[in-house]
């Protein structure tokens, strides 16, 4: 793309799994429905909204495929599987031989009884901490190395919950099961099947025997928490190969995020992967701090920023509606209404998107390949003309609260009390960004890849 210089800032935030069913105590609402979010609202209402297919046919619903087809990445031609993206954001230098996997602590049912027989309790352990985790994370890789003795077998330490195995040589025809996708189910169906099955269901089970008596655990349960009491593996890989960002696109980036996943998107991308402290992957983060530093980043001279939030997709698996919808609103506010303001005093022309990676429903609370609404937002572009249309603050109702936990209850009190909060009409334009209103737009993008060229501005789609 030559050394062109970018006149226009882009930015994009992904609202991970923030896409829903209709919930009968929501009115038949879904959450981006019923959450007040005036400035999303107010950009979709002066921009574009349609529907894109994230997942392509034949993949599963993961964030590793969503992300990389709003990336700009074709699945079918880049995935390689989600854990050797983690590990290169932790600093994993693979080889060809290697074979990554995911790692989750997780909690599984206690009690006497055979194995097989244990319920997925919790894939999160209670989102146990990054400090916690570390230090049963090598406690059982010592503890383990000692007694299975497999040659090139290691475990590296990740975020809350998430870790990965990499294994020299490992063994790659399986069928493993994501946690998060059985919660609430007996294991034994979901045991590894496949080449390597036996030494991999050792493995885990082992990791009960050491973990479920572990001296930490004890100590969480003491203080209410779910015991981390064992290991979980799943979604292997190999060394991942993606085009350079800037080769594609000619714009120089930044991506900023809590998980290692779409870090490892990001740089093996070439963009920058951005720390931000207090970021959690959940719903206690650090969104205003995400949207700060996004801002940043473009005033350093990056043309392009991808801002993601997991939280609205943790609350989803968690079954937590009040959590789900305090997250949208929370994004609203604290990472698109920043967001915005920064880019309108920095710039004049820039471009904002917003959407989700993938669905995740709460009725199911797992991911699921439906399309998800997108909205672009160009200030070069705005077509509800000049004329002042007011403050997206001006319309929302909605309480200044901080405090997570009084912010779940406010949700939790209008929800009880029917309250329904009107958004269709916007400042005189359009309505609020939500999937049926983005499917009204009649815009749908069938290879979920092509709307970062769209967004970009380097290739028109015919819808």
């Amino acid at each position: 793309m030559g050394n062109e210089i970018c006149s226009m800032k882009y930015a994009v935030v992904l609202m991970d799994g923030a896409s829903d069913y209709p919930i009968e105590k929501l009115g038949r609402k879904t959450p981006l429905q019923y959450a007040q979010k005036p400035f999303i609202d107010f950009l979709s209402a002066r921009g574009e909204m349609g529907i894109v297919k994230t997942i392509p046919d034949g993949f599963s619903p993961g964030s590793d495929i969503a992300n990389l087809s709003v990336m700009g990445y074709n699945p079918e031609k880049y995935y390689s599987g989600r854990s050797s993206l983690e590990a290169v954001s932790m600093g994993v230098d693979l080889s060809e031989e290697d074979v990554t996997f995911r790692c989750n602590l997780v909690t599984l049912s206690e009690g006497e009884g055979d194995f097989f027989d244990k319920v997925m309790v919790d894939y999160s352990s209670d989102e146990i901490s990054s400090e916690e985790a570390k230090i049963l994370i090598d406690y059982i890789a010592k503890r383990l190395g000692k007694k299975l003795k497999i040659p090139g077998f290691k475990f590296y330490p990740g975020v809350s919950y998430r870790h990965v195995i990499v294994w020299r040589n490992g063994p790659l025809a399986l069928t493993l099961t994501p946690p998060h996708d059985i919660q609430g189910q007996k294991i034994s169906p979901y045991l590894p099947r496949g080449e390597g099955e036996s030494l991999i269901t050792d493995i885990i089970r082992e990791s009960y025997e050491l973990l479920n008596s572990h001296p930490l655990n004890e100590k969480r349960r003491k203080k209410g928490l779910k015991p981390a009491n064992s290991i979980w593996i799943w979604g292997e890989g190999r060394k991942p190969m993606l085009d350079s960002f800037y080769d594609k696109y000619g714009v120089r980036g930044s991506v900023i995020a809590a998980v290692d996943l779409i870090k490892g998107i990001g740089i093996c991308a070439g963009l920058d992967s951005v720390r931000v402290k207090g970021v959690t992957g959940n719903l206690n983060t650090n969104f205003e701090g995400k949207a700060r530093k996004a801002l940043e980043e473009l005033l350093r001279g990056k043309d392009f920023v991808y801002v993601h939030i997991e939280a609205p997709d943790e609350c989803s698996h968690h079954g937590d509606l009040e959590g789900k919808i305090k997250a949208i609103e929370l994004i609203d506010k604290k990472v698109v209404g920043i967001l915005w303001k920064g880019l309108e005093k920095m710039v004049r022309n820039y471009r904002i998107m917003i959407l989700p990676d993938h669905a995740t429903p709460l009725s199911v609370r797992t991911h699921v390949s439906n399309p998800v609404p997108f909205l672009i937002y160009d200030s070069a572009l705005d077509r509800c003309g000049s004329e002042s249309l007011g403050s997206p603050e001006s319309n929302t109702g909605a309480k200044d609260i901080t405090n997570i936990k009084n912010m779940k209850s406010e949700v939790k009190k209008r929800v009880k009390s029917k309250i329904r909060d009107s958004k269709e009409e916007f400042f005189g334009c359009e309505s609020g960004f939500n999937e049926v209103n983005a499917r009204r737009s009649g815009i749908f993008i069938k290879e979920g890849y092509r709307l970062m060229d769209h967004f970009l501005g380097k290739n028109e789609i015919k819808y």
